[in-house]
């Protein structure tokens, strides 16, 4: 592990950060690649964008908020903001509903998920390297691939040191990395507007209320982590676009 790219001075370059923000950057140049490559250029679209950034980075830092159902065992708004986790799933959430505001206020008639789905696989792919080297592997594991972390790196992370590890965070980038490719392959053919960013965030979903069996994170209820237990509340949504999605499309 290696939260810490380098100092300068008292101040602490985190690879955590660095990374998220070379994903953004790279989900940038992907978009606008794409953007360019299917005739979509629309002024309009920067709503879009800055909707879907200023909604990903809200939620993403407030999602975690809400960690007890007594709201009085909750730390308080401004505190979370400040130091409180991050979570990708609500972050996700937040850009989606973004974006949708940014839609309406810049009056974008258009679906856009065909052009984010490349977009965000590929930043999600380069960003979770940074949780890679600063977040708790996942759970022990007797595969040969697992990570061992020495006494310091165990204790800062309090896991047990010197046992193999799920490297949970190299299963999602390599997700990630297979959907940017799946994504590639099949946009030419998978035509329908939206409709492969629909596919990717449930597929997502799925790949990711199974990969948190072995993250190790907290179990709250029922023996799932938050995470699940968000995935779970947010499956009638999910449910719901896929349905809504073909019916739209049979009827045109």
């Amino acid at each position: 592990m290696h939260p810490v790219i380098m100092r300068i001075g008292p101040v602490a370059i985190l690879s955590h950060d660095v990374f998220v923000a070379l994903g953004v950057g790279i989900a940038a140049l992907v978009l606008l690649r794409e953007i360019r490559r299917r005739r979509a250029e629309d002024e309009r679209l920067w709503y879009v964008l800055a909707g879907a950034l200023v909604g990903g980075a809200i939620l993403a830092r407030l999602g975690t908020w809400a960690q007890h159902l007594d709201p009085r065992d909750n730390a308080p708004l401004l505190e979370q903001w400040a130091y409180g986790n991050r979570s990708i799933l609500s972050g996700l959430l937040g850009a989606y509903l973004g974006a949708l505001l940014g839609k309406r206020i810049g009056g974008y008639p258009h679906k856009t998920g065909n052009l984010f789905a490349p977009a965000v696989a590929a930043g999600m792919a380069v960003g979770r390297i940074g949780c890679l080297l600063a977040e708790p592997p996942g759970t022990p594991t007797r595969l040969p691939w697992g990570i061992r972390l020495d006494e310091a790196q165990a204790a800062a992370v309090h896991v047990p040191a010197g046992v193999p590890l799920h490297p949970s965070f190299v299963y999602e980038i390599l997700f990630h990395l297979a959907a940017f490719a799946a994504i590639v392959a099949l946009r030419e053919r998978v035509t329908a507007p939206g409709r492969m960013f629909t596919y990717y965030l449930a597929a997502y979903a799925a790949f990711r209320f199974g990969v948190e069996f072995v993250r190790g994170n907290e179990v709250v209820w029922a023996g799932l982590t938050r995470s699940q237990l968000f995935l779970l509340a947010l499956l009638p949504l999910t449910l719901g676009r896929f349905v809504w999605s073909h019916k739209r499309v049979e009827a045109t």
